[in-house]
């Protein structure tokens, strides 16, 4: 498993500016490891596909873009992520250079050495980097989530994840999917590994998914996979009996 084929997959909108420092780092920090890069363009208005293009040219790894012809969010890109990888655990990332790719090894090793028992190790924040409005409301959705599902996990927002790409394959899809990936991830019968990860600013623009415009929706998703808890039950392990 450490030797597997590694797919990493960045959603972005809009984040020209952040990728190739971003790249960079990605490049360092998985050296000697077999990944590849899967960029997903959700609907950018700006220079994003050129600057895919030039990156794709310049590495020597791969570097594939997934476009969106119109903005999807966050959980449908890394859905989109998810499907085309080829390797055998997706790591996920934020694009605009917030999340600091050190950890990304880190989270893959985490999950890893759990062993068979876990499905997913999730990147949880410390010191972060958000303005004290967008920190408490993220620390209220969390206290609620937590309360609700009992997820045993801080903070669910953060984009970095390491998951095996048959389970995140499992997963039910909504916008709003990547802030649930834990409870879910125990949905389907798995635990998950927590690792502490440290937040950096911003580099360049501005956010694109932001929280005023997801509240509402975010209670309406909460409710829902409290609803999907209920009335699924645990999924059983499944194993075939050999007779000679």
């Amino acid at each position: 498993m450490p030797d597997a084929l590694i797919s990493i997959v960045i959603p972005c909108r809009n984040e020209a500016a952040n990728l190739p420092l971003l790249i960079d780092e990605i490049e360092a920090t998985m050296a000697g490891r077999d990944f590849e890069l899967i960029i997903v363009n959700d609907g950018s208005t700006d220079d994003t596909a050129s600057v895919l293009a030039a990156q794709a040219a310049l590495r020597p790894f791969p570097v594939r873009e997934l476009r969106h012809r119109k903005s999807a969010g966050q959980s449908l890109s890394v859905r989109s992520g998810a499907w085309a990888a080829r390797g055998s655990i997706v790591a996920t990332i934020d694009g605009d250079g917030q999340n600091d790719p050190q950890y990304i090894p880190v989270l893959i090793d985490a999950l890893v050495e759990a062993g068979p028992d876990y499905g997913a190790a999730q990147g949880q924040r410390l010191k972060r980097r958000d303005s004290k409005v967008k920190q408490l409301a993220s620390r209220f959705a969390n206290w609620l989530r937590n309360a609700i599902l009992h997820d045993e996990t801080r903070d669910t927002g953060c984009g970095l994840k390491a998951v095996h790409t048959d389970i995140l394959r499992k997963l039910p899809f909504f916008d709003g999917t990547h802030r649930f990936v834990p409870a879910l991830v125990i949905q389907e019968g798995y635990r998950v590994v927590h690792c502490d990860v440290i937040d950096r600013s911003r580099r360049h623009g501005k956010s694109n998914y932001g929280i005023f415009d997801r509240g509402l929706q975010g209670v309406l998703d909460l409710a829902g996979v409290w609803w999907l808890r209920r009335r699924r039950r645990r999924m059983p392990k499944v194993e075939e009996i050999s007779r000679g």
